[in-house]
Formats: structure tokens, sequence, C-alpha cells
């Protein structure tokens, strides 16, 4: 019996695969893509250095003719498949069934030239039946899916590598831009501009406590058939009614205290108690995006961690491909849902014929199948063995599924109106009449137990005509609040509402722009950095169709019709670049015309004296009337909640001598509460020749710094706290107060301690533990050296930064400028900064 080579992309797939073929198939992994375009260039080949197009990696002058390289490591990975090969009667192509994977086998055949015949190798999970099947029904390449692939590919480069020179000269070295990851930069900045032109409204209204056996409340709807206004009624813009609310009423607070006096001996009246009964399915199945959108808001994980996970269950067999944009389920997976309620909830939770579901977008192609758990009989997640997010994210995925083949859920909502004088309350309950699927999943909820009890308001019995008893009445004050910054899982589900990138990519794109310095995390949600405000202003300004939602959007069909061969992509190109209106164009023509101080200068609704610029170290304020008057602006604060008269007192703290805010009490010296790059500390003593390095210790988020009594400094600069010396190195184990919280470090590594630590008792040896413990893995940069061939294949537009002039990132080279920072008068710092 001849021998079979099949090839996949990872060793872990190539494990679970290698179980269920015969002894004649040689499973191995390519580790991605094995050719790819130069990432930096060292990598271009000798006898193309030197020509204009070269620094792209793409022969514009050519057809657009991509230069493939190998990339450093896969040598020996191509060398190895070759040998392999030659003892080979075939060659199996096993590399997952998506552009991504019918590219990476098309770049194999082109680096393997195989004398033996080809064939493509598809599944949608790695089950012993579905690589059974696949074996049996092989295809050739799909080099429609191939075109769209290098099509993308191709576009991003071009979109990195042209603009991103552009952003070096006209902002700062180490900038880069991203066709689709500026389209989302750009989401996130609007959102900080409508946060910043926000003004907030206050209004009051009253809540009764009220009580017919039971107790209940009702919140007050209207006075004398006025209905009273609401957080939704006011303009977002001028903290005033809505033009078309005008005949709402706003209630002050001497309003509700005089109508609260009123009311509190009015007789209190059931009106009327309407019931209606309503029903709730399920979620579709999931597909990547919403995957990861459940990810993060159950399990608080990150869209890249999500798919990282479930790349994992995938490749060791426990679910369905990951990355999917059709909730479609199979016949078998239909069968095996319905079958496991059946068994576990009986027949009366199972909906009354099987489900289907359908993709709402018009591009859907990506995979045939909604993500779940794999095979006809499902792995119930006591079965499985996993533990931690792997067990998580795979209960995810199973309770979503079984849920999707579950009955509808029947609740009825009750709502009561209760009259006092002239004043209507309202007070509204449900109950749920049948769970349905709500035992198994609730979007957004990871206890369905508690999520049932959750839903459910329940209100006492009551008719038109009772009277009921006044318990207490409360005036409440309420302000409106602004919108509020996306999260990842909200930034996801925009995205995919406009259609911009794909679900695939969606965990790089939330990645590369927080990696680049243009977005931070605080808490949950996704902040803009004034870098990323200033590199979005610049290409709003001069490449607005670029940045443009609606334009990014029509990419990503075009690119559909390429992979649907309704679209061809030589044109496609050639107008993208070279047209009239081309890239290259547009660049060459408004480059001149672009200033590097407007560039540097970040525009802020909210701000009418002082301006915000970025410089090499970060964003400074400048002041109103003196260009040398600068002051920096910490690191962790956003866009919006700038104003004038903050940055006008960094700018007067800059200038003045730093007062103590109190003595040590044991060694007498003063000590001041300042403010950096890095936001708020405290220092002792002064900087002189003999002490250049004060002790200093960062205050911790929500102190306000303002409010900072002389025992929380000295508490403060206790740390760092040494523990004694690593036995191996010699060198001191500390612990101390992070912004981010308490951590132990020796010798520049660094480990956060745990809930149950104490940082005041914790241990050498404790700390030991800690610091011995592996320190994960840092995905490596977008597209560099590091970064496996498939992510890179992934990127829309690398870092141009990266691959032309090795210079740092923004981040990196403000990172790199806080140790000289460091060690500067505060008052002296601000002129690193600028």
């Amino acid at each position: 019996m001849g021998k079979t080579l099949v090839v996949v992309e990872s060793p872990t797939k190539a494990k679970t695969i290698r179980k269920f073929l015969p002894d004649n198939y040689i499973v191995e992994a390519s580790m991605g893509h094995v050719r790819d375009l130069p990432d930096s260039a060292a990598d271009i080949p000798e006898k193309y250095k030197g020509q204009d197009w070269a620094r792209l990696g793409v022969n514009v002058e050519e057809d657009f003719a991509p230069l493939y390289v190998t990339p450093k490591g896969k040598g020996k990975i191509i060398n190895d498949l070759k040998a392999k090969l030659k003892g080979a009667d075939a060659l199996y192509l096993a590399t997952d069934e998506d552009r991504e994977g019918e590219s990476i086998a098309w770049h194999l055949v082109k680096s393997l030239n195989p004398k033996v015949p080809v064939r493509r190798m598809v599944f949608h999970e790695i089950t012993k039946p579905a690589i059974m099947r696949a074996l049996e029904e092989t295809r050739e390449l799909d080099n429609r899916l191939v075109s769209a692939q290098e099509t993308r590919r191709v576009i991003d480069r071009l979109f990195g590598y042209t603009l991103s020179p552009l952003l070096w000269k006209k902002i700062g070295a180490g900038l880069s831009a991203g066709r689709v990851q500026s389209a989302a930069l750009k989401l996130l900045v609007d959102r900080e501009r409508e946060r910043a032109k926000f003004q907030k409204a206050l209004y009051w209204d009253l809540l009764a406590k009220l009580s017919k056996n039971e107790k209940f409340d009702a919140r007050l709807q209207t006075v004398g058939g006025v209905r009273i206004a609401t957080g939704k009624d006011f303009d977002e813009n001028t903290g005033k009614l809505a033009d078309n609310k005008k005949d709402v009423r706003v209630l002050s607070e001497q309003d509700a205290s005089t109508l609260r006096e009123k009311l509190l001996n009015a007789i209190w009246t059931v009106k009327s108690v309407v019931e209606k009964a309503t029903t709730a399915r399920p979620s579709i199945p999931f597909i990547t995006s919403t995957l990861q959108q459940e990810g993060n808001r159950k399990l608080g994980l990150s869209a890249r961690d999500t798919m990282r996970v479930a790349q994992r269950l995938y490749e060791e067999g426990f679910i369905t491909y990951m990355r999917t944009d059709s909730p479609s389920l199979s016949s078998e997976a239909i069968g095996g849902a319905r079958k496991q309620v059946q068994e576990l909830y009986g027949d009366e939770y199972l909906s009354p014929t099987p489900r289907q579901f359908a993709a709402k977008s018009k591009g859907a192609q990506e995979a045939h199948e909604a993500i779940r758990p794999a095979g006809a009989n499902f792995r119930h997640p006591r079965e499985t063995g996993l533990d931690g997010r792997e067990l998580a994210v795979y209960n995810l995925i199973w309770k979503r599924t079984l849920a999707s083949q579950m009955a509808d859920a029947r609740k009825l909502s009750i709502g009561v109106l209760i009259a006092a004088d002239d004043a209507i309350f309202s007070a509204n309950g449900s109950r749920i009449l049948f769970p349905g699927f709500l035992r198994v999943y609730v979007e957004g909820s990871d206890d369905p137990e508690a999520a049932l009890e959750d839903r459910e308001v329940l209100l006492p019995e009551m008719k038109a005509g009772d009277v009921v008893r006044l318990e207490d009445l409360s005036c409440d004050e309420h302000e409106t609040k602004p919108p509020a910054r996306f999260t990842e899982a909200s930034l996801v589900q925009a995205l995919e509402k406009e259609g911009i990138g794909r679900p695939s990519t969606y965990a790089t794109i939330i990645g590369t722009i927080q990696e680049r310095g243009y977005v931070r995390k605080n808490g949950n949600a996704l902040v803009p950095s004034f870098i990323g405000f200033a590199v979005i202003q610049l290409l709003e300004r001069y490449f607005e169709n670029l940045v443009n939602l609606g334009f990014t959007s029509q990419m990503e069909q075009s690119l559909d019709n390429i992979a649907a061969g309704e679209l061809q992509s030589l044109p496609y190109l050639k107008k993208f670049y070279l047209g009239e209106e081309g890239l290259q164009n547009q660049v060459r023509e408004r480059e001149a015309g672009i200033d590097p101080g407007e560039s540097r200068t970040v525009s802020l609704p909210q701000l009418s004296g002082l301006e915000v610029r970025v410089g090499r170290y970060g964003a400074y304020v400048v002041g109103k009337d003196n260009e040398e008057e600068r002051a920096n602006l910490p690191e962790d604060l956003a866009p919006a909640d700038i104003k004038d008269e903050g940055l006008q007192q960094l700018l007067t703290n800059r200038n003045e001598a730093p007062k103590a805010m109190g003595i040590h009490p044991q060694n007498g010296e003063d000590m001041f509460v300042l403010t950096g790059r890095f936001g708020p500390y405290v220092q002792l003593g002064e900087i002189t020749e003999e002490n250049p390095k004060p002790r200093r210790a960062s205050i911790p988020r929500g102190t306000e710094p303002s409010t900072l009594t002389v025992d929380q400094a000295v508490e403060l600069l206790m740390f760092p706290r040494e523990l004694g010396v690593h036995p191996e190195s010699g060198k001191p184990v500390a612990a101390n107060k992070g912004r981010f919280g308490p951590y132990v470090m020796h010798d520049g590594e660094f480990r956060s301690l745990k809930k149950e630590d104490d940082l005041m008792t914790v241990s050498l040896n404790r700390a030991l533990e800690l610091l011995a413990i592996p320190k994960p893995e840092r995905p490596a940069r977008f597209g560099g050296p590091k970064a496996s061939a498939k992510t890179a294949a992934k990127a829309p537009a690398k870092s141009a930064a990266k691959s032309a002039a090795k210079k740092p990132t923004a981040k990196k080279a403000a990172k790199k400028s806080s140790a000289k920072a460091a060690v500067k008068s505060p008052r002296a710092a601000s002129k690193y900064s600028a």
C-alpha cells in the first residue's frame, strides 16, 4: 500500500488527525504559511534590491505580482516536507477550509512542486467520521479563493506601506496605517468625540414604595396629563430637551420636593392592569463574531484569547471549525442537539420542529456550519476532561447549540398604572410561564438559573379600583450619561454591522490597534489614545475615502466578488492603486500640503483655548499665549475627559514650585504629590545633586490625589518592600504596588499577586513561587518576524515602520523615554515629552 502525505497547519491538528488515519498516511504540519511577502528590507532577494517597487513586496509595474519569499525558519520545514513527499504516492492538503487555508495550500504546492497527484482535503470538524468522509470527498484547489486572499494581502500591503511613511514624516516615527484597523480605530475615535461633545442634563422624578399584601415599586410617569422627562428626552450635544420633546416636563429638585409633599397624603388607587403574553426565541448558534462577543461579555476574554482557545478546541476535536459566518447546522448537529435536550430536560423542552438558521449577511462564505460541539453525539462538558478557559468556552458553545433546538420561553408581562391626585405612577412586572431554552442559555449571563430569577419581577395581585398603601416616597436625581465607549464585544458587533473586515480578522484588528499604542483598555472599555486621534485626523483630512466605513465595506464586498468569480483581481488592483483617484496618486498629490504641526495637534471639540499635541514621548498641552509653556498629559487620561481648566492646572503646576503635602514622620523630609506621564505619584524629598532619584510611588487608580493623606502617602512610600535575595541570582526580590495592582519583582521579571496574597505580608518563598510561574507568552507584533506565517498573512497592512526602517513604534519610544524622564524634576519633565 502506497504512502500518502497529509499536510495541515499546526502540530496539534496533525496529532489529532493522525489518530484517525490508517498507518500509510503521514501527517505533518507546515506551521502556517511557507511563503509570504518580505517582512523587512533584509528579506528582499538581492536581485530585486534597489528597484522602487521592491520595498512594497509587490511589483506594481508588472501586474501587481507579489514577491514571495520563504520566512526565516520555514526553509527547514519545506525541506522536511519535500523529503517525506519523495516516498509518497499522493499529497493531500488538509488546511482549513477558508480563504486563508486555501492560500496556505496553494503556497505549499508552489513550494513543494509535487510530482504526485495533489488533492484538497476539507472538513469542518476533526472527528473520525468527518476525516474519513473528507478522504473520500477530496476536491481541486479553488483558485478563486486563492485569488481573493492574495488580492486582500496585496491591498493591505499597499495601503500600509504607502501611508505609513507619510505618518512618520507628518506625525512621528514608528507609526503605521492599516486598511481595516484604521476603520476600526475611526469608530473608537468618533465615539470619543461624541463623549467629548456630550452635555450632561439633570432631572428628577419620584419613586414610590407601595404595598398590597406585598411591597412593590412604582415610578412617576405623568403629572396633570403631562409626561415627566427621562434620559432619552435630552439632546446629547446641548443637555437640553430635544426639539421634538417640548411637550415633556422636566422636574427640578424643588418641583420634585413640592410634588412629594402633596402626594404623601393622597389616596393611591389602581387605575388599570394590563397583562400581555410574550414569547422569546433562542439566539442562533455561534458564528465567529458572536462567539467573540459572548466570550468577552460572559468570560471576560479578549477576542484574540477567545479565538486562541477555540482554535485549540477545534484542533483537538472538541468543536467544529471556528472561523465561520454561517449559523446553519447540519442534520447531524441538529440530531445531536435534540437528542441531548431530550435526555437532559425532556420532550417538553424541545422545539416542536427542528430549527434551522440562515446567515443574515450576503457575504457569508467562510464555512458551511455554525460553531458547535463536534460529532453526532455531543460530549457533555463534564465528560470532556477540559478545564480552565477551554472548559468555559466549550461550555458556552455547548449551551448555545442545545438552546437553539429548545422550545421558546413564554412570559407574562404585567403593567399597572396607579393614580395619586393628578399624578400617574407605573409598576411593571414579569413572570416566566415556561422557561424553555432559558433553562440552558441566557445571552449575556453565565448562570441560567440565576438569570431566570433576575428576569422575573413579581407584583401582587391587583385590579382596577384597588387602593394600595404608600410606604415611602422618595425624590430621585438623575443625570444623562454619555454614549458608552466600545468594549471588544460591542466593537466586534459594530464591525460586523458595518461590513468591515471578516469575522476571522476581528481578533487581529482589535489586538493590533492596542499593540500599536492607538488604543488602551480602561477596565473593559477601549479608549483611543491621543496618537490614535492624530492618525485618524490626518487620514480623515487628506484621505477621507480610505477610512470611510462605506468605502471599507465596499472593498470587502469586492473581495467576496473575486472569491465568487464575479470580479477580476487585476483590474480592481489597478484602479485601487494606480487609478486617477488611486492610492499612489493621492499620496503624491497631497503629501506636500500636509502640515506636520497641524497633524500633531489633536482637535478636541470641548477645548476652546489650549492645544493638545503629540510629541516623541507622548501627548502634552501647550500654553495659550506662550509656545514654550508646556506640560505632559498623563498616559491614562482619555481625550474626551480633558477640559480647559484641567489642562490649565497642569500648566500651572508645571511652572510653580511643588508644594509639600506633608512631612514624612520617620525622616522629616517633605512629601509631594505630583503628576507625570504615567499619572499622579507621591515623591519623598526634592531632586538634588546628592539625591537625583528620590523615592517615588504611584498613586493607585481610584484615589483622588488632592485627597491623599499623610498616612496614605507614607504607606505608599514603603514600597517597593524588599523581601530578600533570590537564591539563584543573588539579586533582590521585592514587592510593590503598581497602577494595575500589587506585584513581586526580580531582575526585570514581574508577577502579579493573587487575590489571596497580601502585599504587606507576602514572604520571599511565596514571591519565589510566583516568579517561577512561566510568564504568558505575549503575541508577536502584527506581521513581525516572530509572528506565525498564518498570522502574518492575515494581517491587513503590516507595519511599514518595521520592514522599511526598523524604527520603534510610538508606544515603544514612549516606554524607552520613561526611564530617562523618571530622573528629571517633575517641573522640567514636560520638555522631554514635547
